[in-house]
């Protein structure tokens, strides 16, 4: 396929929209914006150093934050381990080739490379700690869905009784990520029990290979509403994301990963860019139910969808969308689980724990912080320009001249996934942790950097996979 060496994001700071400049200004536009971005990318180092600095006080002072090497949910560790070589040559393959493949390889081929490359990305991240302590042992800890495996096998009567076990002093309480979230993510580990594929190892190889496939819902969205060329430039950052310190191995990769497709199934129905666009629709609700029932902060994700449905300029898959999205919680609602019980009894469990401890004034903008890590600070500059294209997307979408462009179709969609966790950090119920905990969110920030010029991507792609390999190897990222 053809590619482009030079975009609209590369002249006019991404907003793609107006007139051709001339030669000299847009020279002065893009030399602009590139001095922008840096500035935005050390305004996110700034905020990193600030919520270390901070956090480190705070922690000595009182130990109300919880956390032994903020923002971050870790301590002081550095090693080296099985995973340390493959990280690293994956790391300079991807830097090195990634861009130029991703514009050059057949679409499909593309999707199959950026599938395969994000798994062994994630694989050898997490074998750095270790087969064991990284892998295998990892959704084995207290605090993990597959120490309760036992207490679910009579599942109906076990979901009538869930919500008795949430709070901290009842009988038989519930382990933190057990009462953390709703049923659907445990039953996700019994129900792979029971075909066979029990233990902490079958569990990881599962949140890994499904948490990855994540990168393709995102690229296959982005192509459709946005073109194909944002889509293939934003491949190569999806690949190597920096929260793959965390997705390796957590139970958060999967659900980001249910969320991404049914975003993405949305979006293809929304396109009619499928054979069979009311299948995708239901679909696309079905994942979403889903997902409410495996995170009860991923509602937000309807923010996203929203955007989508309005990129498309049609609610013409909404009502079977929906239909769809009703399946969990009526099944889950029959079977005896109230969701929204269990809500308000795990925000009084929260508080019983260290969310009541954990300082809502430093933890407001230390999220952040995790967030920068986590999205890199390719994504943060992305974000910029993203900023900058909304004004004129959303003008264009109200039927104003010129036709929104396809980087600010893309920008809106980045700025619906920020705006979701935005409020998930307003909310005061992701206290630390969000490194982990927002990475169905976090996915969504990443196709900004497609908005960044072409020129001096590389070093994009290294300033955000270096802060990730220094992480896993100094610190112990536990959770």
């Amino acid at each position: 396929m053809k590619t482009e060496n030079a975009t609209p994001t590369d002249t006019v700071g991404g907003t793609g929209n107006g007139p051709p400049a001339p030669p000299d200004r847009n020279h002065d536009r893009a030399r602009r914006a590139g001095r922008a971005d840096l500035v935005t990318a050390a305004a996110g180092v700034l905020l990193v150093t600030a919520a270390v600095v901070v956090g480190h006080v705070i922690q000595s002072r009182d130990g109300s934050l919880r956390a032994q090497w903020p923002p971050l949910l870790a301590s002081w560790d550095p090693h080296l381990g099985p995973g340390t070589p493959a990280a690293l040559i994956m790391a300079v393959l991807v830097v090195a080739h990634g861009p130029t493949l991703a514009a050059r390889l057949p679409w499909r081929g593309l999707l199959a490379a950026a599938w395969a490359g994000s798994t062994a990305w994630v694989f050898s991240m997490a074998l750095i700690d270790g087969w064991h302590r990284g892998v295998a042992k990892r959704l084995t800890t207290k605090h993990e869905y597959l120490r309760v495996i036992d207490r679910f096998e009579d599942i109906p009567a076990t979901l009538r009784d869930f919500t008795n076990h949430i709070v901290i002093g009842e009988p038989g309480n519930w382990p933190a990520h057990i009462a953390g979230h709703p049923p659907g993510a445990t039953l996700t580990f019994v129900w792979l029990d029971r075909i066979g594929l029990g233990g902490g190892a079958w569990a990881a190889v599962f949140c890994v290979v499904v948490g990855s496939s994540g990168v393709l819902a995102a690229l296959i969205t982005v192509r459709v509403l946005a073109g194909e060329r944002l889509a293939r430039r934003a491949a190569p950052f999806l690949v190597l994301a920096p929260a793959a310190v965390w997705a390796g191995v957590s139970a958060d990769g999967y659900f980001a990963a249910v969320a991404a497709w049914s975003v993405a199934l949305l979006a293809l129905a929304a396109t009619r860019r499928v054979r069979f666009p009311a299948v995708a629709a239901v679909g696309g609700g079905l994942l979403f139910g889903w997902t409410c029932y495996l995170s009860y902060g991923l509602g937000l994700m309807a923010a996203v969808l929203l955007a989508v449905a309005v990129l498309a300029r049609t609610a013409r898959p909404v009502p079977l969308f929906l239909l769809g999205a009703l399946v969990a919680p009526v099944a889950f609602t029959l079977a005896g689980f109230n969701w929204w019980t269990a809500y308000h009894l795990l925000v009084e469990r929260y508080y019983q724990g260290a969310g009541g401890v954990r300082p809502y004034g430093y933890w407001v903008w230390a999220n952040l912080a995790c967030a920068t890590l986590a999205a890199g600070l390719a994504a943060v500059a992305g974000l910029r320009r993203s900023a900058v294209a909304a004004p004129g997307a959303v003008r264009a979408l109200r039927g104003g001249p010129p036709a929104a462009s396809p980087e600010g179709r893309l920008a809106l969609l980045v700025l619906a996934a920020l705006a979701a966790l935005l409020a998930a950090d307003l909310s005061g119920m992701s206290k630390a942790e969000t490194e982990r905990i927002w990475q169905p969110f976090l996915l969504w920030l990443l196709p900004a950097t497609a908005l960044l010029p072409r020129r001096g991507v590389r070093w994009w792609l290294a300033a955000s996979v270096i802060p990730a390999l220094l992480i896993n190897h100094l610190l112990w990222t536990g959770w």
